[in-house]
């Protein structure tokens, strides 16, 4: 069967229509977390703030793998957190849990038998508890000694039974919780960095201009009186298409590259006579080898070039670098 023939049929408008008010529904359940935000959610991140173990979150079936995100989210943004199934902990994983631990758990209905079989038992062994409930009544919320609500008015489901709606204000308060958790810590880019060092986010954040750049006999460099044909021999043998103009000391005074060549070469001019001072340019755009290359990519990119050069604090010339470097290590 082709599958022009197994396609089924249905209103496309219809269906617009329903995906439409699922968004609606949704959108409206995590705005009304806003107007719910209260002591109780102070009181959860002073007690995640003085926990001296980690944050051990918890939830039965849709809730758990909210439970999964939360606990993720947490962990890469300073807080430390780990998941445990409720079903697992009644069977020997509650031994990952210590005196020291916060315990998140979520549940709807604040009435999940697996949560509240094991409450008691993180109760008895001195862990705080945090329970994220659509129902401040419920067992797992008048067990907990903070407790945040999640309530929604229904499920974005049209039966009003699928966990939709609701799982979604769970992950969104969890997410809220998380950033405010950040916040306080005063956890910044490089801290976020040495939990994601794989990918281009951790090469984002990780690599620094000096672990990119040109150095000593790789780096291209001639003095103010080289004429043109010892600059373009410079160039040649660094591959880097410019070559910095430095005094005795080697403070940068300018810069040479090949987009300077090729408009030399437009003026019809005696190549083999002129200098690095009458053609190189003067206040070029320097980096500091500490800062990182992505900050190298932003001044390419503002100022249209494809190079820089790397100075120290006084001026002192100690690498190079262009975008094809970036480009190889993953910055870009």
């Amino acid at each position: 069967m082709g599958i022009e023939n197994s396609i089924i049929a249905f209103d496309s408008q219809a269906a617009l229509k329903r995906a439409s008010e699922v968004l609606f529904i949704e959108g409206n359940a995590v705005l009304a977390l806003r107007d719910r935000l209260d002591d109780q959610f102070i009181k959860a991140m002073s007690l995640i703030l003085a926990c001296r173990g980690r944050v051990v979150v918890s939830g039965m079936g849709k809730s758990g793998h909210i439970g999964h995100k939360i606990a993720a989210t947490l962990a890469s943004t300073g807080t430390p957190a780990f998941f445990v199934h409720p079903g697992e902990a009644s069977h020997g994983d509650l031994g990952m849990i210590t005196r020291d631990d916060v315990c998140i758990a979520l549940s709807n209905s604040g009435e999940s038998a697996e949560l509240t079989a094991i409450v008691p038992l993180i109760k008895r062994r001195g862990a705080r508890l945090i329970a994220m409930t659509g129902n401040p009544h419920s067992s797992l919320a008048q067990a907990a000694d903070a407790h945040l609500t999640v309530r929604v008015e229904k499920e974005a489901c049209p039966l009003n039974l699928a966990p939709t709606a609701s799982t979604t204000a769970a992950l969104a308060l969890g997410d809220a919780l998380a950033i405010a958790l950040l916040d306080v810590r005063g956890f910044g880019s490089e801290d976020f960095a040495k939990t994601h060092p794989g990918g281009t986010l951790g090469r984002r954040l990780l690599v620094h201009v000096r672990d990119v750049m040109h150095k000593d006999e790789y780096l291209p460099m001639v003095n103010r009186q080289a004429l043109l044909p010892e600059a373009l021999l410079e160039m040649t043998r660094k591959r880097l298409g410019m070559t910095a103009v430095v005094d005795d000391a080697h403070h940068v005074l300018g810069i040479f590259t090949d987009g300077d060549l090729r408009r030399v070469l437009e003026k019809a001019m005696d190549v083999r006579t002129l200098r690095m001072s009458e053609l190189m340019t003067t206040a070029p755009h320097c980096i500091t080898p500490e800062k990182l290359a992505v900050e190298a990519v932003e001044m390419m990119q503002a100022h249209n070039i494809n190079g820089v050069l790397v100075v120290e604090e006084d001026n002192t010339l100690v690498g190079a670098l262009n975008m094809l470097d970036l480009l190889r290590a993953g910055v870009v």
